[in-house]
């Protein structure tokens, strides 16, 4: 029986802020059992819970905010801590932004098998889908469906001609994860850099932390073929971290993004129906905790 994880020991980086540009230093910190994920600002003292509540905007970046302080472009480092089976941790910076390091999430699995993770005396509660929710906006979808494990579907589509589809599925495992989708860098367009900057945005992007598509081609070495598609699966897991556990069912996505995520995350809560808590995620049906009280965590945000 799988237990809940936290890390062995306290590892860091340094590194700029892919939309402030600004430097800021973060820190993955032990965290006591069934404490969550946590974002700690130091610089302001103020701690904000990686949970659907905190969800404050999305601008190109997942943001958190409590008691009017923010953190931006958590989806990364939450995308590495779910997908390799962190339940608790306390992420410290000290600034408003996580850096960006080098546009994937490839540096915090790094961080993270360099602190090595130990079990609490606390078993893991996995949520499992039962029955299908979904978020439908004009030609974007997302769903959870019931299913073995983790797995996503991804399609992605853009009006250019480098980059009109993309489709991928995994099943979802840390292995999968660090080898297959955590070093897919974050992308943008070269049409769209200087607005992107005259809105305080990308302030920090430079070749180094994303891949830049120009009119004809790619301003960086491609990671894969499909970089792209893998790196909104990357997006997409992190996002879906705020639920507060591991999922097991199947995720499918056309042309979705973080705003997307975070309306499925909230619909699928508030539909108690629609899932179960079991110990393992492969279980049938067998609630082990009371179901109304997570949903009602999402109606208050």
């Amino acid at each position: 029986m799988p237990y809940r994880r936290t890390l062995k020991r306290e590892v860091g980086c340094t590194g700029i802020g892919l939309h402030t540009g600004r430097p800021v230093q973060l820190l993955l910190k032990p965290a006591s059992a069934e404490s969550g994920i946590r974002f700690f600002r130091k610089d302001v003292g103020v701690e904000i819970p990686a949970s659907l509540e905190s969800l404050a905007y999305f601008d190109h970046a997942t943001t958190l905010q409590r008691q009017g302080v923010s953190i931006s472009t958590v989806e990364h480092v939450l995308s590495a801590l779910h997908a390799l089976g962190v339940d608790d941790a306390l992420v410290e910076v000290n600034g408003p932004e996580v850096p960006i390091l080098d546009g994937s999430a490839a540096p915090f699995v790094i961080l993270l098998h360099e602190a090595g993770l130990r079990p609490l005396p606390i078993v893991r509660q996995y949520l499992k889908v039962l029955e299908p929710v979904e978020i439908v906006r004009g030609t974007k979808f997302v769903r959870l469906l019931p299913g073995e494990g983790f797995s996503v579907k991804y399609t992605i589509g853009f009006d250019h001609p480098l980059l009109r589809h993309q489709t991928r599925t995994f099943k979802v495992t840390s292995e999968s994860f660090a080898d297959e989708i955590a070093p897919a860098r974050t992308f943008g367009f070269m049409r769209e850099v200087e607005a992107l900057r005259r809105a305080g945005l990308a302030l920090g992007g430079s070749l180094e932390n994303a891949v830049v598509i120009g009119e004809s081609g790619f301003l960086n070495k491609l990671r894969f073929e499909d970089e792209f598609v893998r790196h909104k699966m990357l997006d997409a897991i992190g996002d879906l971290a705020l639920v507060g556990r591991p999922i097991a069912g199947h995720l499918e996505a056309l042309r979705a993004g973080h705003a997307l995520h975070a309306a499925l995350a909230h619909k699928l809560l508030q539909t108690p129906e629609a899932w179960a808590l079991v110990t393992q995620p492969h279980q049938p049906h067998l609630e082990i905790g009371p179901q109304p009280s997570l949903a009602a965590q999402s109606s208050t945000a």
